[in-house]
């Protein structure tokens, strides 16, 4: 299917990467996307809840591992988009089905569920063991939140484990079950969380706490370079893409009279510009709710919300980084494009790589002896 549409096109992508890591079954994929009107939300939702329906059902006839990790990667597909969709299907009711489709498959699998302490609560995790016995390498794969959890089991899982590591993922504050359950929102000290999460990690018997690497997929890409100029441990990164400032995601977007007002700190001003931005474009005050959540900014203005955004920046703390990164660099990124050299560019020299390079290619000359 040749989708023209961004999202769509996106969404296709990423299905496709999960079938070729085990996530979906490529034939459904194509003949699902066949059926998909490009550009039609409520097509491309129908279309992959039903997907997901048919691998549920026999899942749950056969308790079959692959097949619920299938059914979680459909049931996951449309939520990026849901927003944009007839309402018809609620978005929590469609999460938590496929939260439940991946939780089902992590137990047959024989992964483990785990709590990890965070300030006064506990972020849920999933840990995978390598096959065979004793310490080994672990990779963990914060999966940067808009996407579900299960796509981490495409992003990296699934090459981790063909590599013989450990490897884990967690939701963070701000993602997923952290904040679709806890209610624990994003935060620009993302090493207030990696540091947590490592400590946990390093204590398990099965784990040479002297090689473990971690991943940071999209929004990640940031989080992780940040947690890496105060958590020395890791001892190798991937900032899958380089994520210099997520704000600009949403900045370079505004009406030039707004990003004006913002940069000055006219909150009134700026607010205004919004609202009247939002009389001609009402679906951009839904977006601005929704994104709102991670934040824990629901209801509040504009301007608190475009403010916090701007503190998802890296400046002087990347001068404090050590550990070596490979800063993965997409030339048809639509995000934050020309972040990732940019971010290279201001790392201190010495032992960071920039490229689309398998991540593992690089890894393994570390976390190998």
């Amino acid at each position: 299917m040749d989708f023209t549409t961004d999202t769509f096109r996106e969404g296709f992508d990423a299905l496709l990467a999960a079938a070729a890591a085990g996530a979906a079954d490529l034939g459904e994929v194509l003949e699902t996307s066949a059926r998909v009107e490009d550009g039609d939300a409520d097509s491309w939702l129908r279309e992959w809840t039903a997907a997901g329906g048919v691998a549920w059902a026999e899942a749950n006839r056969r308790q079959d591992a692959r097949r619920y990790l299938h059914a979680a990667t459909y049931y996951a597909a449309p939520l990026p988009l849901i927003g944009d969709t007839d309402g018809s299907v609620s978005e929590t009711a469609l999460w938590r089905r496929q939260r439940t489709c991946w939780e089902r498959a992590v137990e047959l699998f024989g992964g483990e569920r785990i709590a990890l302490p965070y300030e006064r609560a506990t972020l849920p995790g999933f840990f995978f063991r390598a096959a065979g016995a004793g310490r080994r390498p672990l990779v963990i794969v914060d999966h940067g939140g808009r996407e579900a959890t299960s796509q981490a089991w495409a992003r990296e899982g699934a090459a981790a484990h063909a590599r013989g590591y450990h490897w884990m993922t967690f939701d963070g504050p701000g993602r997923q079950a952290a904040l679709v359950e806890q209610g624990l929102v994003l935060r620009p000290d993302w090493e207030a969380v990696m540091t947590p999460v490592l400590d946990a990690l390093i204590a398990r018997d099965d784990v040479d706490s002297t090689r473990i690497a971690a991943v940071g997929v999209e929004h990640a890409g940031y989080g992780v370079a940040r947690a890496l100029a105060f958590e020395h441990r890791f001892v190798a990164a991937v900032a899958d893409p380089g994520v210099l400032d997520v704000s600009t995601l949403w900045t370079d977007a505004l009406p030039a009279r707004a990003h004006e007002a913002l940069v000055a700190g006219a909150r009134e001003h700026f607010n205004r510009e919004m609202h009247l931005a939002g009389l001609f474009d009402p679906a951009a005050n839904a977006l601005l709710r929704g994104r709102g959540r991670w934040y824990g900014l629901v209801g509040r203005t504009p301007f608190d919300l475009y403010s916090r955004v701007r503190e998802f920046r890296l400046d002087d703390e990347l001068e404090r980084i050590t550990t070596p990164i490979l800063v993965r660099e997409d030339p048809d990124e639509r995000r934050w494009p020309g972040q990732a050299r940019t971010l290279f560019d201001r790392l201190p020299t010495g032992g960071h790589l920039l490229g689309a390079v398998d991540p593992f290619d690089w890894l393994d000359r570390i976390l190998t002896p």
